[in-house]
């Protein structure tokens, strides 16, 4: 009888190997890197590192260029791997964030709940107490901070952009319609009355300062719009890739940071917490009733997420890519109040150099 003993002992250490070199946990994962909070310190990444195509970075920058960008940053796991500024803006110049700046809102609201300040599911009028609308007090006492933040408050959003009592009409009851409205700002007064101090205050202690963000709020049309440098964007895009986490030090809490970037409500799926949401079935968009079959940004990965603000202010944050996309400038194209044609066109040039 032959001895087959040395073959199989063989094909078991084959078999190890094997097994060793396809094991994830043999395969070195980058830690996310996270910037000083002071000074201008931050690592970069080069593209040849990561196994970009180095050919495709020209048209993307001559693309950002033609399409009136002041400011441009990739982070891949917090590190800096493009960094661009146009059209005479630098890496020091303010700009604005428009709506982008909603995610702002949202964070602040989430440490105040974790705080036990507030909750979500609180009435407004509990803390602005009533005749904050023109809407019947019934009406009115349906609203919830969730409405606020999910956009479904039910208030008229065709009687303009402003948040006086006479501007915020009843139209339908809360939860039962999403739209697009600046109405979502009353949040900010919520936060000032659970605080006991001006939101301003609040938000910079709790978490611009925090992650070392630069910036201020400024009145703008009678709404509160920030102002920072590109860097201080993307470090907040970075707060939000790690799902609410500086370093080991939690600003936003988990659960509530999953929660805002996930279905706020049924109406429009590609909606959290004033955050956008890519890869859904569908979306409905502002200042329409209309739903629009397939995804937000069909060239972006399904799981990314935005804070897209007015005249394409743009916070980009994919987590199966580890990364953090930051476009502030002037309208690419036409005026729009959030998602525009160039957010698919960026992300083919984008992808171009990526994949």
């Amino acid at each position: 009888m032959k001895n087959y003993f040395p073959l199989i002992l063989l094909a078991v250490l084959l078999l190890n190997c094997s097994s060793d070199s396809d094991s994830s946990e043999d395969i070195p994962t980058e830690s996310m890197y996270f910037p000083p909070i002071s000074g201008n310190v931050w690592e970069t990444k080069s593209m040849s590192e990561l196994g970009w195509n180095e050919s495709e970075v020209q048209p993307l920058l001559t693309f950002l260029e033609e399409k009136h960008t002041k400011g441009f940053i990739i982070l891949v796991n917090g590190r800096i791997v493009m960094e661009n500024y146009f059209n005479g803006h630098t890496a020091t110049s303010p700009w604005y964030w428009a709506s982008a700046g909603k995610t702002l809102t949202t964070a602040t609201i989430g440490i105040a709940q974790q705080e036990g300040l507030l909750n979500i599911n609180d009435k407004v009028s509990d803390y602005l107490g009533t005749g904050w609308t023109s809407a019947p007090l019934a009406k009115e006492n349906l609203i919830t901070n969730k409405h606020l933040l999910s956009m479904t408050s039910g208030l008229d959003d065709g009687m303009g952009n402003g948040n006086s009592p006479a501007e915020l009409q009843y139209l339908a009851d809360a939860g039962t319609r999403w739209a697009y409205h600046n109405v979502f700002e009353k949040l900010q007064d919520v936060i000032a009355d659970a605080t006991n101090q001006s939101f301003d205050a609040y938000f910079t202690s709790k978490l611009k300062s925090k992650i070392g963000m630069t910036g201020t709020w400024l009145a703008v049309d009678e709404f509160n719009v920030y102002w920072s440098t590109t860097r201080s964007t993307a470090r907040f895009g970075l707060l939000s890739l790690n799902k609410g986490k500086w370093n080991s030090e939690i600003i936003v809490p988990e659960a509530y940071m999953m929660e805002a970037i996930s279905p706020s409500q049924s109406l429009n799926n590609a909606y959290g917490y004033l955050w956008w949401l890519n890869g859904k079935a569908n979306y409905r968009l502002p200042q329409t009733q209309l739903q629009f079959p397939g995804s937000l940004i069909p060239n972006a990965a399904a799981d990314m997420v935005c804070g897209l603000g007015k005249n394409d202010q743009k916070i980009y944050v994919i987590p199966s890519k580890k990364m953090v996309v930051i476009r502030l400038g002037e309208v690419a194209d036409g005026e729009n109040f959030a998602l525009s044609d160039f957010d698919n066109q960026l992300w083919a040039k984008i992808n171009a150099v990526i994949d």
